[in-house]
């Protein structure tokens, strides 16, 4: 059925871009489409974009290959994985994490056409198929990052599994695997910043507490070993009903920015280009994949928001950037990653219309 569902695309010419809100100058258009449950973004290293997929199995690679922006010429590279959805590229290398174990293929982009079959560097992950999707990233320490969400929407298996509810990191052959950050309960994006090189991430709130609780999460870590909260306190301040009494929330580390009440944060950049004005130099690009719990006529998310840091690299402003995803309670796309190209414009991929779009700006 689901499989079904994902074939079920609209034809992206019928995507109605000309709903999409942005500052003016900006332009939102295809990049590539076709790609059926599209979700992580990776750059290759000859201008090649790998893009991963979650419900689907597939990861696919994408590239321009006349300069017009667009992508004209597409490799299906691996078919009926376990959840893809994480990938990162190094030094010619393709890494792709699965529920429970992660992969390489050496030399991807000289081998598109035929990838062969990849080199298995760690599977020794949990099983459990809620919140175990990956994002996988490569961090400034040249070492192997990803997740492994709690299998559940609100439990405790720090006893059980010390790495539920984690971000892990391992060396890129799979050795020395390590626990980095707790208290994390699904992140589905990873990223440095491009001067202090500290790791942020999106997190994503417990459901069930109504519409405005918790609110999910944009975190930073300062040191490796902290723990966020989960599943005790959630948005630094509300303990939780079952699980709250146990720890105060004074003891975890609490977000950068609280974002809105399941919107369901993925991927985030900062923004490194020199094409966007330079307010949005090193400002923070989030992919809100929006709330499925929310009431209806009540939804968030669904587009892609901004976080503004001070001169002190604190959250100074969360606003909207680009929205309009959602039409009178009707989603017609949700973004899942964003990645900064080598010319400045912003790609945006979007796992429900099945499309890369590209955001650029003209004065």
């Amino acid at each position: 059925a689901a499989a079904a569902s994902l074939a079920s695309i609209t034809h992206a010419a019928e995507l109605p871009l000309d709903q999409i809100k942005m500052p003016e100058g900006f332009k939102i258009e295809l990049f590539a489409e076709d790609l059926i449950n599209a979700r992580s973004l990776e750059p290759g290293a000859k201008g090649t974009i790998f893009v991963s997929t979650r419900a689907h199995g597939n990861v696919y690679a994408v590239a321009d290959t006349d300069g017009d922006h667009k992508a004209d010429q597409t490799w299906t590279l691996a078919e009926g994985m376990n959840s893809p959805n994480g990938i990162a590229f190094h030094d010619g290398d393709l890494y792709v994490a699965e529920i429970s174990r992660i992969l390489r293929w050496a030399d991807i982009e000289s081998n598109l056409d035929n990838p062969g079959e990849p080199e298995v560097i760690y599977d020794e992950l949990p099983t459990e198929g809620m919140h175990g999707w990956k994002y996988l990233a490569i961090g400034p320490d040249d070492k192997l990052y990803f997740n492994v969400g709690a299998p559940c929407n609100i439990c405790n298996k720090e006893d059980e599994d010390a790495r539920f509810a984690t971000i892990m990191r391992i060396h890129l052959d799979g050795s020395e695997p390590e626990v980095y950050a707790h208290g994390v309960r699904n992140t589905v994006g990873i990223t440095w910043h491009p001067v202090t090189k500290q790791l942020w991430f999106t997190d994503n709130g417990r459901d069930m507490l109504g519409d405005e609780h918790p609110n999910c999460e944009l975190n930073t870590v300062t040191e490796a070993g902290q723990h966020f909260g989960y599943p005790y306190c959630h948005n630094g301040d509300l303990p939780d009903p079952e699980f709250g009494e146990a720890r105060d929330c004074a003891e975890f580390v609490a977000p950068a920015q609280n974002l809105d009440p399941h919107c369901a944060p993925l991927g985030l950049k900062f923004y490194t280009g020199d094409q966007f004005p330079a307010k949005y130099h090193h400002q923070i690009f989030i992919a809100e994949h929006g709330s499925w719990n929310r009431s209806k006529g009540r939804e968030t998310g669904y587009r892609l928001s901004l976080v503004t840091l001070g001169e002190d690299g604190k959250a100074t402003a969360y606003e909207d950037f680009a929205s309009g995803w959602i039409q009178r309670t009707r989603a017609w796309g949700r973004p899942v990653d964003v990645l900064v190209q080598p010319d400045g414009s912003l790609l945006v991929s979007d796992d429900t219309a099945h499309v890369i779009y590209r955001i650029s700006y003209e004065s």
